[in-house]
């Protein structure tokens, strides 16, 4: 198997992380499929899922406008195939000037390349 398929996910990941840090929603949404799946963090305890390149593409667009200073670092990246594990820290500064952050994981699917899954979970 050549390694482009076995860290394929992975790549993605990292360019969707790259895309993200850099408030780039059409590059992220270029790497995520049509009928793509992400769940978010919240609320608690279960998140909210969202189907669909339409649906997560408003998401991306009033998450980085309630949240423009919002930056994830990666601690651990790990994966084969179509599916990998990222382990991040999310940074923020809130209307009042104060910073935050949380520290959680990523599980990405892929598939035919694209980003078909992006599941969510944060300590909390």
């Amino acid at each position: 198997m050549k390694m482009t398929k076995i860290e394929a996910a992975m790549r993605a990941a990292l360019a969707f992380n790259d895309a993200f840090n850099r408030h780039d929603v059409p590059a992220m949404m270029a790497l995520m499929s049509e009928d793509c799946l992400f769940e978010n963090t919240s609320p608690a305890p279960d998140g909210t899922a969202y189907k669909g390149k339409a649906a997560v593409t408003q998401f991306w667009q009033e998450f980085f406008a309630a949240s423009p200073q919002a930056h994830i670092q990666i601690e651990e990246i790990f994966g084969l195939g179509r599916q990998c594990v990222m382990r991040w820290r999310y940074d923020w500064v809130d209307a009042a000037g104060a910073p935050g952050h949380v520290r959680g994981v990523d599980i990405f699917s892929v598939t035919d390349g694209l980003i078909s899954e992006k599941l969510s979970y944060v300590k909390g």
